[in-house]
């Protein structure tokens, strides 16, 4: 899932500056990273009214992943980003599946999990760089690959907001083209009570040596 590039809506006095942090060390900052995400996809397209206990059991994944990838962006002393990555062949079962249907192999993707940045804090290049530090990590493992997925809603969705931009062609301009693989997901949009399995389709890239 994907949340980072958008347009900041007001001045930013002290520029982000991205770090990665090791799986013990990321722990570290787990409530303060769960209250990130669920702040951030509370917005559209995701709704997602989530609770900080099952997004710290989430966040675990990637602090006991040797081989994942932790970013974290500063403003001094405030985390105001974060992203994440780790190979497919440790990722979620229901992230792999439609792979494995495909017959894909899944040694050679990295999978790009979420990246989430507070509303002032975009468009100053924090999405940029977190798709160029997850890129080179992929080239550190090996991997072939790089994809991720993001929620599909329909254009006619009441929450939709009236201007919406999407993050597309963001995402065509590093490089990234749509497949035709989806999973679904299930989450609870705000303002209900009833958890309903969301659409997710992924996008991918063929990395060139030397990214």
């Amino acid at each position: 899932m994907v949340a980072e590039h958008q347009s900041p809506s007001q001045a930013v006095i002290e520029p982000p500056v991205i770090k990665t942090l090791s799986g013990q060390a990321a722990s570290a900052h787990a409530d303060t990273l769960a209250r990130l995400r669920i702040e951030v996809f509370r917005e559209w397209p995701y709704l997602y009214d989530g609770s900080e206990a099952y997004e710290r059991n989430y966040l675990t994944t990637y602090f006991q992943c040797p081989q994942s990838l932790i970013l974290v962006a500063w403003a001094g002393q405030q985390i105001v980003g974060a992203s994440t990555a780790l190979p497919l062949a440790d990722a979620d079962p229901d992230m792999q599946a439609p792979f494995i249907q495909a017959g894909l192999s899944l040694t050679e993707w990295l999978y790009f999990g979420e990246s989430v940045v507070l509303p002032e804090y975009r468009g100053l290049g924090l999405g940029v760089g977190f798709f160029a530090e997850r890129e080179s990590h992929a080239l550190s493992l090996g991997l072939r690959y790089c994809t991720f997925c993001a929620v599909e809603r329909p254009n006619d969705h009441p929450a939709r907001p009236r201007h919406y931009f999407g993050n597309e062609r963001f995402w065509e301009n590093r490089g990234y083209l749509p497949m035709d693989l989806r999973c679904h997901f299930g989450w609870p949009d705000i303002g209900s009570d009833a958890t309903t399995d969301k659409p997710m389709r992924f996008w991918k890239r063929e990395l060139p040596e030397g990214v």
